[in-house]
């Protein structure tokens, strides 16, 4: 692997050039969400480092994986945050024809994991430091690197909450999901459960003796398609989405040993993902009371240590509008072209709600190519969100 301060003093390299290199240097650390994202985060902090700039590291409790939190220009004033993510997905399906975490450009592509996803908006990020350093721009641009946003922007709220306290905080997040260089204006928010079951066992014959774990989390399933259902029908709606209603259902589940034997343990998950104007912590609560209130007094009923737990895996909020804030109102005229608003997650939720600082979702690359054998980004991408950080570098140094 190359070393930052082998390349990115090279004049002879255009940012596109550099984008493409840096961004195989990126893709060449294996850092999906289970494993550690140290090496990555370092090599960053080594790379801005060549250019003078000084990053803070925010390290998790388990010291295995950080964020990183890097500003440029004058910070008595507000600015922008380009957030980008450093994990991805595992690599793990049969369909891959290259490794993986080894970058290969074919055909106007870039293939390999992580490129779309988002290690190509991070590569773009870095490509333009030299030119963002030179400006002399006269607001801030805050460079802000998270861990496991594929497993619930677990991340994000401490680069949020850290950002919230400075003297002056940024005035809009530009986060760089894959939306191929299009302004996205709305996401929803996601609360992931499991639910345990649990009942009593015996052989089957005896099956009214006993409380059917399995029996019991089917019904529960069954009131979480109703309420998806509901949603469906009533809404809320808002036809700014790519699915226009807030959308429920059961995802895995597990139970029984054995087909002789009333099955003792039933867990499943499930998930919410709602619109930013639901509320998604209210429907939670109604199917738990739902369940409390008939389904368990059925099966305590029959043995009084049976019962029902609900657990929340991770959860992230939905974005709202931020195109009436006063940091998007200062780049409106070079936005791109409006999209609509995303199903999917992102971290601007969690910007917009534990920082404070509206939010946006603009990056190269399809969300299409995204957690798929073969991931690629098109290089036509990148070089349109150059073009954009280049813009946008030229506002700064513009702004008063």
């Amino acid at each position: 692997m190359l070393k930052a301060k082998s390349f990115v003093l090279d004049s002879n390299l255009s940012p596109l050039e550099r984008s493409k290199q840096i961004l195989s240097d990126l893709v060449s650390f294996d850092t999906t969400s289970h494993k550690s994202n140290l090496e990555l985060i370092d090599f960053v902090a080594d790379y801005l480092e060549a250019f003078g700039v000084s990053a803070t590291i925010l390290t998790d409790q388990t010291g295995k994986k950080a964020n990183l939190v890097a500003a440029i220009g004058p910070q008595d004033r507000p600015g922008i945050v380009l957030s980008g993510h450093t994990d991805v997905v595992p690599a793990l399906e049969e369909g891959w024809r290259t490794r993986p975490f080894e970058l290969v450009e074919t055909a106007g592509r870039l293939v390999g994991r992580g490129s779309c996803d988002m290690k190509g908006f991070v590569a773009c990020i870095l490509a333009m430091v030299p030119e963002f350093v030179e400006a002399r721009i006269n607001r801030p641009i805050w460079i802000c690197l998270s861990h496991d946003e594929e497993v619930g922007c677990l991340g994000a709220p401490a680069i949020a909450s850290w950002l919230a306290k400075r003297p002056v905080p940024p005035f809009l997040a530009i986060v760089g999901e894959p939306t191929e260089m299009r302004l996205v204006t709305g996401q929803k928010g996601k609360i992931a459960m499991r639910c345990h079951v649990h009942g009593t066992s015996g052989h089957s014959s005896f099956a009214p003796d006993h409380v059917n774990a399995v029996a019991y989390a089917a019904r529960i399933v069954s009131l979480i398609a109703a309420r998806a259902e509901r949603f469906r029908c009533e809404g809320p709606f808002d036809p700014d989405f790519t699915v226009p209603h807030s959308t429920m259902l059961a995802t895995m589940i597990q139970g029984g040993v054995a087909t002789n034997i009333t099955p003792e343990r039933c867990s499943f998950t499930f998930e919410i993902r709602s619109l930013p104007v639901h509320d998604a912590r209210a429907e939670l609560a109604g199917l738990m009371t739902d369940v409390a209130g008939t389904l368990v007094p059925e099966m305590q009923d029959i043995n009084p240590a049976t019962g029902v737990v609900f657990e929340e895996i991770f959860s992230y909020p939905a974005m709202g509008d931020g195109t009436d804030s006063m940091g998007f109102l200062l780049f409106r005229d070079i936005m791109p072209d409006w999209s609509g608003k995303v199903s999917y997650g992102s971290e601007g939720g969690v910007f917009e709600q534990v920082g404070g600082i509206p939010s946006i979702i603009v990056g190269p690359g399809s969300i299409a190519q995204a957690h798929k054998p073969g991931e690629f980004i098109e290089i036509e991408q990148l070089d349109k969100c150059l073009g954009f950080l280049r813009q946008m570098t030229g506002r700064l140094k513009q702004s008063n």
